[in-house]
This record gives C-alpha cells, sequence and structure tokens, in this order.
C-alpha cells in the first residue's frame, strides 16, 4: 500500500497556531499574581474567564469549520485573538481608582480580554487539532503530528509564566499589568504576524469536501467519543492546575506557601519552576512524537497516568521541609539555583506525563469517528472549560484548606484518565457508518 504523502506546509502550520495557543493561554496564571494583591479571589479568574469562552464557542467553532473552512476559522481566530490581548493592554490604562460596585474598572477590562482570548484559542485548538491528526491519515501517525505540535505548544507555554516572572519579579501592593506590557506586545505582534502568513497559506479543507454528506447520527452515539470529551475536561484541569497552584504555592506573599513572608524574589522563582513544567511538557511531547509511530497511543496513556498519580500523591505526603535545589531568575541577581520543596520537583516533574494526554485522549475519541470528526472537535473544544473550572475548584480548596489537600482533586482526575486509558477508549459502535 501507498504511504500517504505528508503535506509538510500545512504540517508547520498547525504546528504554529499550536504554539501560539498555549503562549496566550498560559498568561492568564502568573497573571493572576498581580491581581490577587488586592483581589484575593482573582488569582485564577483570568484562566476561568479564559476557559469559560471554550463553553460558548466549542460548538460553533465545530460548526465555523464545516461552513467556512480552516483556513478562515484560523484568520478570524487570529483577528480576535489580536482584539482580547489588545483590551487587556488596555486594562493597564484605566485609573486604580476607578469603581464599579467595589470592583475595579481595570480588572473588568483585564477579565473581558481574557474572555475574547479564550474564543480566540477555542477556535484554533478546534482547527489544529482534527487537521493535524487528518494529515497524519489518523491512528498513530495522526497522534504523532500532534505530539510533535504540542512540542511547539510546550515550548512557548514553558516562556510565558518564566517572563511573566521576570518581568514582575516580586509581588507587592504596587505590582500592574503594566509591567507585563512587552509581553503583550509580543503577543499583538506574533497574531499579526500569523495572520498575514496564513492568509498566504494553502490549507487543506477536508471539511469543505464533506458539505453534501448528510449525518444521521452525532458524536454522541460513540460512547468511546463521549467518554474522551469527559477526559478533555478532566485532562485540561490537570494540566493547567497542576502548575499553577504550584506557582501560587511558591509565590504566596503572605507564608502560608512555600516560603516566608516578603521573601524576595519568590513571584520570579515560582514562575521559572512553573515553566520547567511546560519544559518537559515539550521534552515529552518530543520524545511522544518519535515512538508514538511504533508504540500505540493507548499504551502511553497508561503509562503515564500511573506515573502522574504516583508523582502527585509523594508531592503531597512529602513535608515541604525536605529541600532540593531548582534553577529561577531573580532581577538583578540572575539566574540563580534557588532551595524549594521537593514537591516543587514532584509536580514539575508531572509534565512529562501530562505533556501527551491532550494529543493521545483527543486521538483516541475520534478514531473511527470519519465525518463526524469535525463536530466532535467542537464538542471537545467546548469541554476545555474544565480547564477554567476545575483550577479555579481547586484555587477554592487551596485557599480554604491548604495547597497540597487540594492537589487530591488532582489525583481524582488522572484516576479517571487511567480508566479511560484502560477501557473507557475502546470503539464499541463499529456498526454505526461513518463514511
Amino acid at each position: 500500500m501507498e504511504k500517504k504523502k505528508i503535506n509538510i506546509v500545512a504540517v508547520v502550520t498547525m504546528c504554529f497556531i499550536f504554539a501560539m495557543i498555549s503562549f496566550v493561554t498560559n498568561m492568564a496564571a502568573p497573571f493572576g499574581n498581580i491581581w490577587q494583591v488586592k483581589y484575593e479571589w482573582a488569582g485564577m479568574m483570568g484562566n476561568m474567564m479564559n476557559f469559560l469562552a471554550y463553553l460558548f464557542m466549542g460548538i460553533p467553532a465545530g460548526k465555523m469549520l464545516v461552513k467556512v473552512g480552516y483556513k478562515k476559522t484560523t484568520l478570524i481566530a487570529l483577528a480576535v485573538g489580536f482584539i482580547g490581548v489588545l483590551v487587556q493592554w488596555l486594562s493597564s490604562k484605566v485609573a486604580p481608582e476607578s469603581m464599579i460596585g467595589g470592583i475595579g474598572v481595570n480588572i473588568i477590562v483585564y477579565l473581558l480580554g481574557a474572555f475574547i482570548c479564550g474564543f480566540c484559542v477555542c477556535m484554533l485548538n478546534t482547527v489544529v487539532n482534527p487537521m493535524l491528526n487528518i494529515l497524519g491519515g489518523g491512528g498513530n501517525r495522526g497522534n504523532q503530528l500532534i505530539q510533535i505540535g504540542g512540542t511547539l505548544n510546550s515550548l512557548t507555554g514553558t516562556a510565558t509564566p518564566f517572563l511573566v516572572g521576570v518581568l514582575i519579579g516580586t509581588v507587592t501592593d504596587k505590582t500592574a499589568m503594566s509591567d507585563v506590557a512587552p509581553l503583550l506586545f509580543i503577543a499583538m505582534g506574533v497574531f499579526a504576524l500569523a495572520f498575514v502568513i496564513i492568509s498566504f497559506v494553502k490549507v487543506p479543507e477536508p471539511a469543505q469536501e464533506r458539505k453534501a454528506v448528510k449525518y444521521e447520527h452525532s458524536p454522541w452515539k460513540f460512547r468511546h467519543c463521549v467518554l474522551g470529551i469527559i477526559a478533555i475536561f478532566f485532562y485540561v484541569g490537570i494540566e493547567i492546575g497542576i502548575p499553577s497552584q504550584l506557582n501560587f504555592f511558591l509565590a504566596d506573599p503572605d507564608g502560608k506557601g512555600a516560603f516566608a513572608a516578603g521573601t524576595a524574589g519568590a513571584a520570579a522563582i515560582g514562575g521559572a519552576v512553573a515553566a520547567m513544567y511546560w519544559l518537559l511538557m515539550m521534552v515529552g511531547r518530543a520524545f511522544s512524537s518519535a515512538i508514538s509511530g511504533k508504540v500505540s497511543t493507548r499504551a502511553q496513556m497508561i503509562f503515564v497516568s500511573s506515573v502522574a498519580i504516583i508523582l502527585i500523591v509523594l508531592g503531597i505526603v512529602l513535608p515541604k521541609d525536605i529541600l532540593v535545589s531548582m534553577p529561577g531568575y531573580i532581577a538583578g541577581k540572575g539566574f540563580t539555583m534557588n532551595q524549594v520543596p521537593v514537591t516543587a520537583l514532584l509536580f514539575v516533574l508531572c509534565g512529562l506525563c501530562t505533556s501527551l494526554m491532550w494529543g493521545g485522549i483527543f486521538n483516541l475519541s475520534v478514531e473511527g469517528l470519519g465525518k463526524y470528526t469535525e463536530q466532535a472537535s467542537g464538542l471537545f473544544m467546548m469541554m476545555v472549560v474544565g480547564g477554567g473550572i476545575m483550577p479555579l475548584l481547586q484555587d477554592l480548596i487551596a485557599k480554604n484548606v491548604s495547597y497540597m489537600t487540594s492537589y487530591w482533586l488532582v489525583v481524582a482526575m488522572l484516576a479517571y484518565l487511567l480508566f479511560y486509558a484502560v477501557w473507557g477508549c475502546k470503539n464499541v459502535n463499529k456498526d454505526i457508518p461513518v463514511e
């Protein structure tokens, strides 16, 4: 049988989009360090607004793929993303004393910008995942391309919290969004440049070719797809919750976390350590992309889910006075080795495990869906709202009980992913026609 020829230009384009998704999404959690100084409830609200947009945009984004195609959906998303980042920057221009109902107008504007950015990354995610899977011909090869895109996604995910930490250093009551304006300008520039580049790139349009196809059923008829949609909800909560809460644990200015109150450079150390989580996600995805042609997606999912559970449980139960050295960056001192609880190292190592879960779950869940793939992609994007809901729930547990107790929620979600990999991912509805 002749091996399917891969469209390299289209693959590179999709991988670039994958990188942008993480760059924009990962700004929310470290920005929360700025806002929660004045509003204790605001730590994860930017992240929540970003992911809440998925709930509203997931299904419409899937329909957009069928109606206007992959390329136009991407261009619309890039334009929306530029507007969202611009609005976040405008929040730094609002006078701090401006209030509505006791809440600053500046944070309202910021949260609006985060919500708009959520629409952007939802549309981009809806485009990139099915496209890479299709370009790879599905199966292990499709998962391999998703993991390659995910590697670049992790690279930019590594850079974002690190850059925010460097820009703000130590969080004080004077820290403001204006301190991270350079990062917002970079984001707007990238969106504008990407819009121009993709305007000239030819992107395959498989959904357009199926416009006349009748859809007698829906993705909801496939058990493995439904269970996969639930898995995606939990997975995004895990991926965001682990490094975000770790960042808060290390950067806590009140001494309730890893360091004593007022520790110099705590936010920078927290940002650097959180960045290492995303760096290891990049390493894990690169490794997965190398082996996915030979090692099944299901086998990889079973292994990493099991290891992640072990790492998180160890991180919870080990005392925080057991220290290890991890690199960080402190303004005026440059790169330094800092003593942090061993818990931080164990949680960071989870990045190797979570690295391949997104692509793995998506690949297993759409396997055998055929013409229902685009509809399923929209449903998946809708359930990415879990990345806002579950970390927010984890944050509430952390604030009302303790940081470590909140990670039992992560353990429970990982247990579901293990269940899905072992049993839930099997397609038991092969009798439904998908051509």
